[in-house]
């Protein structure tokens, strides 16, 4: 069927990462498991467009197919926007996920910090006392 449309955009991948192989077949993957769920997406989409079309026996076969098509493609754009809608909203979420993780040992670093030097303090004042 015409009806079919690119996947949705997939995430770039990262230069450099520390995982080195294992990064790539984990990007492979998911790349192979998003487009067998896009696969699935048309299939049911082109599913649902000849449901539709076939309560429509009067129509002509061409303006069946013709309606199949056009249900085909609204349901493709539909389901890429929602998808795009969702990896925005990951991309989302992720950015501030690591601008919490850095408050957070931001903290972390000051309190060990403060920690460190009560605790010379401690140590160094009692000498000087006594000297």
């Amino acid at each position: 069927m015409a009806g079919r449309r690119r996947p949705p955009r997939a995430r770039a991948p990262r230069q450099g990462g520390p995982t080195g192989g294992r990064g790539e077949s984990r990007l492979g993957l998911a790349r192979l498991e998003g487009f067998l769920a896009w696969e699935a997406e048309v299939a049911a989409a082109e599913r649902d467009a000849r449901a539709f079309a076939e309560q429509f026996p009067w129509l002509p076969a061409a303006e069946r197919e013709s309606l199949e098509q056009a249900y085909t493609a609204d349901r493709l754009r539909y389901a890429e926007e929602v998808v795009d809608r969702a990896v925005e909203r990951c991309r989302r979420l992720a950015a501030r996920y690591r601008a919490e993780c850095r408050r957070i040992c931001g903290r972390w670093a000051v309190l060990c910090l403060s920690v460190t030097l009560a605790a010379a303090l401690l140590a160094v004042v009692p000498a000087a006392l006594r000297g």
